[in-house]
């Protein structure tokens, strides 16, 4: 051996085996475990993806299933993790709570009723304290009532989303009946709509004749296509309506008589005028071209005669005296049958639509409504906030009753209230006028109130019912047409609408919504 001593026997020396190590067969299995984890784990991402695409790409009726049946994308161990994640997504937020609460904002603060802009809204004198609920609730009524219903714009999405779908089904189940059918399918409510109204400028229902002198009296004949004018300039003229020319039908000259008032008789054969200053008057008989001057009545203690009426039935003259007395004067016999007295001096008097009441407006503003058969006061109230009455109307329909004031407020009423209540509340206070209200008118159709006053230029309004707005077209602000007007009336079927200015010329308006004269 190298590196042994030269001669010495060499010994025999044991050389142990050093065995290799056996192999760890448990790092082995954790090893394949592992791998196969990582083998299970590609497999399953790929079937993922998989899902993920049906999802997107398709299988829809699939979807509750798999969101239902616990398919997992990993196993539990490794989706420990997502899901901490999905349900700190999930959690759903506490709600939160105020910093600060004020314990007056439970307590119900009452509002007083009888403040003059909250009046209107109290059904009763025992409602003088409210809570803002239930003013709330309340206005919100009256708007609706107001308005005719609850408008698009305040419904809630909901209310839309079910009533297009109920317009939806309603336009399936008619659309075989139209299609059955031809003709045309769009027509117009009979109803005047509000806002704005439709109407033409006429010539001068007068320009034939002008009035040298302010005109007094204007008013369409009863049947005929005619309207008359009267004035200062002691004259009484008729004119034919047509909207173009108007020419004069005939003029009639009262010596030394200028002309307070006149006015037709029911069936349009005679006219009835006054004066200022004596109790003559006169009555033209247009059948038999003759001019009546009747001088003294027969029971009639008046100095002078000026404000009368002419009842509904054409059998009688209700004339206005002084010191609150109503004279009943026949037209045949031209007598005084009955009078009627009320406090103060009479403003305002108007018949009701059928003639059985008559409504009178005092100066210091009550109003009194008596029965004409058997001339007892039924009922008596005072106007709403009235100082000073100035004029009075009734509709032809027998529902309202409006009230003029010096103040320029116009209330109007049901009359049916009026005759059960001591203390009616208005349906409304208009309040459009700045002047003393001293013209009122009803059309035909009560659906619109003409209110004017002969204080000021253009202080003229014309009223929708029932909402109570006046119509923001009228009048026109261009150029003065009415400047002060003493005097309203509307044709009989509301086709054309007329007043009596202070130049002595009566505007003619051609109100489009109505189709006849």
């Amino acid at each position: 051996i190298d590196g042994g001593v030269p001669g010495e026997k060499c010994k025999r020396i044991p050389i142990c085996r050093v065995s290799e190590p056996e192999p760890d067969y448990g790092e082995e299995v954790l090893k394949r475990h592992k791998n196969a984890q990582a083998v299970t784990v590609l497999g399953e991402e790929d079937a993922s993806v998989k899902l993920l695409e049906d999802l997107v790409f398709g299988a829809e009726d699939d979807l509750v299933e798999k969101l239902d049946g616990g398919a997992t994308l990993l196993d539990d161990d490794d989706s420990s993790d997502s899901d901490v994640e999905n349900e700190a997504r999930l959690k759903v937020q506490p709600t939160r709570t105020a910093v600060w609460e004020d314990e007056e904002d439970d307590l119900e603060e009452e509002v007083d009723m009888t403040h003059r802009f909250r009046r209107d809204l109290a059904k009763s004198d025992a409602e003088a304290k409210m809570s803002k609920q239930k003013l709330q609730q309340r206005m919100k009524e009256q708007f609706q009532k107001a308005m005719g219903g609850m408008p698009s714009w305040a419904e809630t999405k909901l209310k839309k989303k079910n009533k297009k779908k109920d317009d939806s089904d309603d336009e399936d189940e008619d659309g075989d009946d139209l299609m059955r059918k031809t003709g045309n399918f769009v027509g117009s409510s009979d109803s005047l709509p509000k806002g704005i109204i439709r109407m033409k400028t006429c010539l001068h229902a007068n320009n034939d004749r002008p009035s040298e002198d302010r005109l007094t009296t204007v008013q369409f004949h009863p049947s005929a296509q005619v309207v008359m004018t009267a004035g200062l300039d002691q004259s009484i003229s008729l004119f034919q309506v047509d909207g173009k020319t108007n020419p004069k039908i005939q003029s009639i000259h009262l010596e030394r008589f200028p002309v307070y008032k006149a006015q037709f008789s029911v069936d349009g054969e005679q006219v009835v005028a006054t004066s200022f200053r004596n109790k003559l008057f006169y009555i033209y008989d247009m059948m038999e071209g003759k001019v009546i001057p009747v001088h003294t009545v027969r029971g009639l203690r008046e100095q002078r005669v000026k404000e009368f009426e002419v009842s509904p039935d054409g059998e009688s003259l209700l004339l206005t005296g002084t010191c609150g007395f109503l004279h009943v004067l026949t037209m045949k016999t031209k007598e005084v049958v009955k009078s009627m007295k009320i406090n103060g001096n009479i403003v305002g008097v108007a018949f009701s639509h059928d003639g059985s009441k008559v409504f009178t407006n005092s100066e210091e503003g009550e109003v009194y409504i008596w029965d004409m058969r058997s001339s007892k006061c039924l009922n008596r109230f005072t106007d709403d906030g009235c100082v000073s009455g100035t004029s009075m109307a009734a509709s032809k329909n027998g529902q309202y009753l409006a009230c003029g004031s010096a103040a320029g407020v116009v209330n109007v009423y049901s009359q049916e209230e009026c005759m059960r209540q001591n203390n009616p509340k208005p349906l409304k206070a208009i309040m459009n006028l700045v002047t003393s209200a001293t013209s009122l008118r009803f059309n035909p159709t009560s659906e619109i109130l003409a209110i004017a006053s002969r204080a000021d230029d253009e202080a003229a309004r014309l009223v929708h019912i029932p909402s109570f707005t006046v119509f923001s077209n009228f009048p026109m602000f261009q150029r003065k047409i009415i400047y002060r007007a003493h005097c309203l009336d509307f044709s009989p079927n509301s086709g054309f609408f007329s007043l009596a200015n202070s130049k002595g010329h009566a505007p003619l308006f051609r109100l489009l919504h109505y189709k006849e004269f």
